[in-house]
């Protein structure tokens, strides 16, 4: 079993949400680890070897036996697990870890579709509908905080949780959005409580020390567009 001292190396890049996820949950539970960048258009062999199912980041390996594991919430869960003596991530009632769960893959499905239908659209008529799907897959968060938090600062409570992780890894991508196509995923006007909470989850250490250059996210997100474009002209 891991454990406090225990050398840990992450995959990941500095643009993918999903490795964000995990360096927020390293940073909040105090674990040292190295962070290997990977290049996600040609892959090497370490990632390919490590996560040869999916052949994606993040995976995090244990240096003293080299065994990896995958896909970020398993790892969120497996860290919490493991580095026990940080306040943990999870509710402590099985309602209460089960509803975080719930929200989280809820979360991965449907919103992280919608932000990259914004993404994938090739009109500005066609962004504004994806712009609404957007809202209407963020929207059933908004009294999902109420429900988790109260008059708490986060879903978790007064502090960062599983379920602050799990959307707050997105955050990052949500700006990029903004700057590329001016939309807003999450606003005062349609998302009071999740905007006010956006608001304080950026202002965390956690948040601030993982955090996504946003130049980078454009950069990336513009090369992503250009494949997908060249891909559709070619099948026409």
């Amino acid at each position: 079993m891991a454990g406090e001292g225990d050398d840990v190396k992450l995959l990941g890049t500095v643009v993918s949400p999903f490795a964000v996820r995990v360096r927020m949950t390293l940073h909040l539970k105090g674990v040292s680890y190295e962070d290997l960048e990977q290049d996600v258009f040609d892959k090497g062999e370490l990632l390919l070897a490590s996560n040869p199912v999916r052949k994606k980041v993040p995976v995090l390996i244990l240096i003293h036996d080299g065994r990896p594991i995958c896909e970020s919430l398993v790892i969120v869960e497996y860290v919490d697990e493991v580095w026990a003596g940080a306040a943990p991530l999870l509710p402590t009632d099985p309602h209460g870890r089960a509803d975080a769960r719930f929200w989280a893959a809820y979360v991965d499905d449907k919103v992280v579709t919608a932000m990259l239908g914004i993404l994938r659209a090739t009109t500005d008529v066609e962004r504004a509908e994806r712009l609404d799907a957007a809202l209407a897959a963020v929207r059933p968060l908004e009294d999902a905080f109420a429900e988790c938090s109260g008059v708490k600062a986060f879903f978790a409570g007064d502090s960062v949780g599983y379920l602050d992780l799990a959307l707050g890894c997105h955050l990052f991508w949500f700006e990029a959005l903004r700057e590329m196509f001016d939309v807003m995923i999450i606003d005062a006007g349609r998302t009071p409580r999740l905007a006010a909470w956006a608001g304080r989850f950026a202002e965390t250490e956690t948040a601030k020390k993982a955090a996504s250059p946003i130049k980078s996210i454009v950069e990336y997100a513009g090369k992503l567009r250009a494949i997908w474009a060249a891909i559709a002209a070619a099948a026409k």
